[in-house]
């Protein structure tokens, strides 16, 4: 069809609350005690549907049309699985022996690590079926589009499928896009609560630099006067008024980061690709603050280079 790149059809679909877990083992080793069988995610698959997700093939082979049910039982297995019970060997031609349907097929492949039910989670086990060798009477149609927005797809393919069997209903149609953002909206909003806190947090700390900074230049307008009839410069009084406000400041940071560096680890729930102490995400928030910190500095320091030393003296 015009505009689409691959397409496959899988059971369950990725982020869909349909997860089949099932145990295998594998043939040539000793059978596991019952209940300590290893368990792994099952997928039901045709043979397009990775080259439509943009899996990719580590080793071996894909599925084809030539792995029907007459053929000989095949699978494909993600790298998790490879790593954790094929640490030293290639798992090529291994057999496993699947609780699903008592499936006893030979390992023609592997592929990669699909975060497919939790993005803040690390890909569990999983083995792939052709959908030829385990037929099942509901699945979900994948299509990759070639460009632009995929959910444009959706009335060419609805028209697609009324040619061949205008009864089958095509519902539900969304891009993968949605899917992934739908799994990880609890997390969403709390860390956006979380950043608009942060945000007005920040405000009121600009703030309240700001108004302390404005008092102490207040405070010493007489002595600012003294100094500018004794001939400091502006940048004297720069560095004088923003440094007092700036050792504040830093000792403000250091105490915060000693301190988020113990509470951030209660919110590591809500991330994932990047740890609760990233350094660079540490860095970037001081270097933020204190950037906050010397403009709420600079504007009374600006004011203190303007004093009058006539006038301060005079009010004096």
């Amino acid at each position: 069809m015009p505009g689409v790149a691959a397409a496959g059809a899988i059971l369950p679909l990725p982020y869909s609350e349909n997860a089949i877990n099932v145990t295998f083992t594998i043939e040539g080793r000793p059978r596991p005690a019952q209940g300590t069988e290893p368990i792994g995610g099952a997928r039901i698959i045709t043979p397009d549907y990775p080259r439509a997700m943009g899996i990719p093939l580590l080793g071996g082979r894909f599925f084809t049309e030539r792995d029907t049910a007459d053929a000989p039982k095949v699978i494909l297995v993600n790298q998790t699985l490879q790593r954790r019970f094929f640490p030293d060997e290639n798992p090529l031609g291994r057999r496993l022996r699947l609780g699903l349907n008592g499936i006893n097929g030979e390992i023609v492949g592997v592929i990669g690590d699909v975060r497919d039910r939790h993005l803040d989670r690390e890909a569990e086990p999983e083995y792939y079926v052709p959908y030829q060798q385990l037929p099942v009477s509901t699945m979900s149609l994948v299509a990759r589009a070639q460009t632009g927005d995929p959910v444009n797809l959706a009335a060419p393919l609805r028209e697609v499928i009324a040619e061949r069997d205008k009864e089958l209903p095509l519902y539900r149609v969304r891009p993968m896009t949605n899917l992934v953002a739908n799994s990880i909206a609890r997390q969403r909003f709390s860390l956006t609560l979380l950043a608009m806190f942060a945000a007005l947090a920040l405000a009121l700390a600009g703030a309240g630099i700001y108004a302390v900074m404005s008092f102490l230049v207040a405070q010493r307008t007489h002595e600012i006067g003294i100094r500018r009839a004794l001939g400091a410069q502006a940048r004297d009084l720069l560095g004088l008024v923003i440094g007092q406000g700036m050792r504040l400041a830093l000792a403000g940071v250091g105490i915060g980061l000693l301190a988020a560096a113990g509470l951030t680890r209660l919110m590591a729930g809500l991330l994932f690709g990047v740890s609760a102490t990233d350094p660079l995400t540490f860095s970037l928030i001081a270097l933020l603050l204190m950037t906050v910190a010397m403009v709420a500095c600079w504007i009374p320091a600006r004011r203190a280079t303007k004093v009058d030393p006539m006038i301060a003296l005079r009010c004096e």
